[in-house]
């Protein structure tokens, strides 16, 4: 590791630190939703990037994280800890389900995708019927935010959420480190590259590509619950809308598919540009429905066409030489 990556990781660790003590409660909202897309697009990024399973339906396990949590917090007084192991274990067995029906009768490719989509939709619908949760009216948390900290029942200020995500973030990039150096991560990526010569050298696919959507189930599930908690409010039609799905995919496409960091970077670009055109739009006194959508469609076209591997990969060239991915 040269001087230039332990300088930039230092400054990176400084300016994480000490950005709520330093920057306005706007600017901290920002860098909340950054680090939330940042945690989902790496749990997207296991399923996608490392095994190869196209899911564009993963709303669907934030939505089951952060209802099963917060219906469980405001209905019986289930601490939002012990919440999140029953929103983790729904959003697993549902992921195990549509995974194993998907993997076992062989539908891949943009079939699997369209599953993904449609498991989302009909659970959407399926809350929006559902009294229990507050159906189309919403379901909201008891307690509302306050300024003293309570980790037990995850109520604090904007900070605490800040370093919870941030903590969380750093957690599964070194467990997706872990995993991609690992056996497993090895199986998964001759998976991706080519399934039928996997199959060939005796690796058990299915049961890799289940372990992968459990892996991202579980991942994105404990992110649905940190939304839940920082929100206080769900509606069926935001939560498993399926731009939120998009949002999920987009930062690892742009960032980098399949790399450590990529995600992360994907989600400050996305954040920033999206933040940046509403702060735009309003200094011009525009009302552009939908100019958000487009600013982000326009990045994943020129990212494609002329950065095909994503943002990361050549930043990480110049950073650490051309031999290393991160």
């Amino acid at each position: 590791m040269n001087k230039q990556v332990i300088a930039a990781i230092g400054v990176s660790a400084i300016v994480a630190l000490s950005l709520p003590a330093i920057v306005s409660h706007y600017a901290l909202s920002i860098a909340i939703a950054t680090l939330y897309l940042a945690f989902v697009g790496q749990a997207w990024n296991v399923m996608m990037g490392f095994a190869g399973q196209l899911s564009l339906g993963h709303a669907l396990y934030v939505g089951l994280g952060a209802y099963v949590s917060g219906a469980l917090f405001t209905h019986l007084g289930i601490a939002p800890w012990l919440g999140l192991w029953a929103g983790v274990a729904v959003a697993v067995s549902c992921g195990a389900l549509i995974g194993w029906l998907a993997f076992r009768f062989r539908v891949t490719g943009v079939y699997f995708a369209v599953l993904t989509i449609a498991s989302a939709e009909f659970t959407r619908i399926g809350f929006d019927h559902l009294e229990w949760t507050g159906g189309p009216a919403g379901l909201f948390l008891k307690v509302a935010q306050r300024d003293s900290i309570d980790i037990l029942n995850l109520r604090g200020p904007p900070a605490m959420y800040y370093y919870a995500l941030l903590l969380l973030a750093l957690a599964t990039l070194g467990l997706c480190t872990w995993l991609l150096k690992s056996r497993v991560g090895y199986y998964w990526l001759a998976i991706r590259e080519d399934e039928p010569a996997a199959e060939a050298l005796g690796i058990p696919t299915l049961r890799f590509k289940m372990l992968a959507v459990v892996v991202s189930a579980a991942l994105t599930a404990v992110a649905g619950v940190f939304m839940a908690f920082y929100k206080n409010s769900l509606f069926p039609e935001q939560v498993f809308d399926m731009g939120r799905s998009i949002e999920i995919v987009l930062a690892p496409i742009i960032g980098g598919l399949g790399t450590l960091l990529g995600p992360i970077v994907g989600a400050i670009v996305l954040t920033l540009l999206g933040e940046g055109t509403s702060a735009a739009l309003q200094l011009a006194g525009l009302e552009l429905p939908g100019m958000k959508q487009v600013i982000y469609g326009v990045l994943l076209l020129v990212t494609v066409s002329f950065l095909p591997n994503g943002i990361w990969p050549p930043i990480s060239r110049m950073l650490v030489g051309p031999k290393v991915r991160a």
